[in-house]
C-alpha cells in the first residue's frame, strides 16, 4: 500500500510538470521564431544626466533577458528589438517634518521604452516605466547611498519592462 502511494505521487508530480510544457518558472513564453534580441543603447535624455545611468540601464536588460531565456544577445538585426530613454530623474521631498523640512525624499527615475517584435508586430509596443527610491531627508544622495538607489530602480524598471514585453501574464 505503501508503495502505492509513493508510484502515486511520482506518477501526479510527472503529470504536472508535464502539464506546463509551453510554460517556464520565469513566466516568460516566447514564440520559437524568435532566436536572437537586441538592446540598442539607452540614451539619457533627463533634465539630469547621471553619466552611466544609461549604460547601467542597458546592460541590466541584457543581462537579465539572457539570465531569463534562452535567446541570444545581437548587435544587429535581432527579432526583438528595445530601445529608448530616461526621460526623467529627479528628486523631490516625499514626507515633510513639523518644521517644513523634508523627512524623507523621493529618487524617480522614467524610462520611455520601444519594443520591436520582428516576428509579430502586434506585440509591438512603446511605454514609459518608472520607478522610485525614498531616503532620510537629511541624507545627500551620493556614493554608497546612490549606488543603492540606481540599483533598486534599475532591477524594478528592467524587471518591469520584461514582464511586459515577454512574460505578458
Amino acid at each position: 500500500m505503501k508503495n502505492l502511494k509513493q508510484i502515486l505521487l511520482l506518477i501526479s508530480i510527472g503529470l504536472c510538470l508535464l502539464g506546463c510544457g509551453i510554460y517556464s518558472f520565469s513566466g516568460i513564453s516566447l514564440n520559437p521564431e524568435v532566436k536572437t534580441f537586441e538592446v540598442r543603447p539607452f540614451q539619457n535624455e533627463a533634465a539630469i544626466v547621471i553619466p552611466s545611468l544609461d549604460r547601467q540601464l542597458t546592460t541590466r536588460l541584457q543581462d537579465f533577458i539572457l539570465n531569463q531565456t534562452n535567446l541570444d544577445l545581437t548587435n544587429k538585426n535581432g527579432d526583438i528589438v528595445y530601445e529608448g530613454e530616461i526621460t526623467n530623474y529627479y528628486i523631490a521631498p516625499n514626507t515633510a517634518t513639523a518644521n517644513q523640512t523634508a523627512a524623507e525624499n523621493r529618487l524617480t527615475v522614467s524610462v520611455r521604452m520601444r519594443y520591436v517584435d520582428t516576428k509579430n508586430e502586434k506585440n509591438d509596443l512603446e511605454k514609459t516605466f518608472s520607478f522610485f527610491f525614498d531616503f532620510p531627508g537629511a541624507a545627500q544622495l551620493s556614493n554608497d547611498l546612490e549606488e543603492e538607489a540606481h540599483e533598486v530602480i534599475l532591477e524594478r524598471i528592467t524587471q518591469d519592462i520584461v514582464t511586459e514585453t515577454l512574460a505578458r501574464w
